[in-house]
C-alpha cells in the first residue's frame, strides 16, 4: 500500500495522508458481491473515469467527462450493456447518471466487474456525493460533497481502492 491509495477503513477513506468519512453498503462489505445486495465489494479497485455535471460543477480535474440527460449506466445482468455507460433509451434496467438530486454530480467509477462484467456480479460501484453521513449506499462509497471534490481533484486514473476483505461482515 502507498499514501496514493484510498484505503477503507472503520473511520472512512484513507487517502494522502488525510481520512474522509465516508458511507458504505447498507449491508455492509462483502467477499461475494452480488447484483442488488447493498454491499461494497471488497478487495482492490482501480479508478477508471471521472464524470461531473457541468450545469451544477466546474470540472473538477482535467480527465473528467460531463454528464448529460441521456448518459445511462446498465445495471440489467442480462444485457451486453451490463455495468457499463449506456446511452438513452436502453430497454433493459440502467440508472441515471444525471439525477435531480445531487448524488450523482460527481462520480468516479471503479473497475469493479468492469470491462469484462460477469452477470450479476454488481454494477456501478462509484464513489459519489452522500445522502448524509453514514446513510448507507447500495453498494458504492459515499462521501460529503467537499471531500468527494477534492478527492476527485487529486485522484487520476488507476488509483488503486483498497477494501479489505477484514471489513466484510462488519
Amino acid at each position: 500500500m502507498t499514501r496514493q491509495d484510498m484505503i477503507l477503513t472503520p473511520r472512512g477513506i484513507r487517502f494522502l495522508g488525510r481520512i474522509f468519512p465516508c458511507s458504505i453498503g447498507k449491508t455492509g462489505v462483502t467477499t461475494h458481491k452480488r447484483e442488488g445486495d447493498g454491499a461494497t465489494p471488497a478487495g482492490i479497485l482501480h479508478i477508471t473515469g471521472l464524470w461531473y455535471r457541468p450545469d451544477r460543477l466546474a470540472p473538477p480535474a482535467p480527465w473528467a467527462r460531463p454528464v448529460g440527460p441521456g448518459d445511462l449506466w446498465c445495471d440489467d445482468p442480462g444485457h451486453p450493456a451490463y455495468n457499463h455507460h449506456a446511452r438513452a433509451p436502453l430497454p433493459a434496467s440502467h440508472e441515471r447518471l444525471r439525477r435531480s438530486d445531487p448524488l450523482y454530480d460527481l462520480i468516479l467509477t471503479t473497475d469493479w466487474n468492469w470491462p469484462d462484467a460477469i452477470p450479476g456480479w454488481g454494477s456501478a460501484i462509484f464513489l459519489h456525493q452522500w445522502r448524509r453521513p453514514r446513510f448507507g449506499t447500495e453498494g458504492c462509497i459515499a462521501f460529503s460533497r467537499a471531500h468527494l471534490l477534492r478527492i476527485a481533484a487529486l485522484a487520476i486514473p488507476g488509483t488503486r481502492l483498497i477494501i479489505p476483505n477484514a471489513l466484510a461482515g462488519q
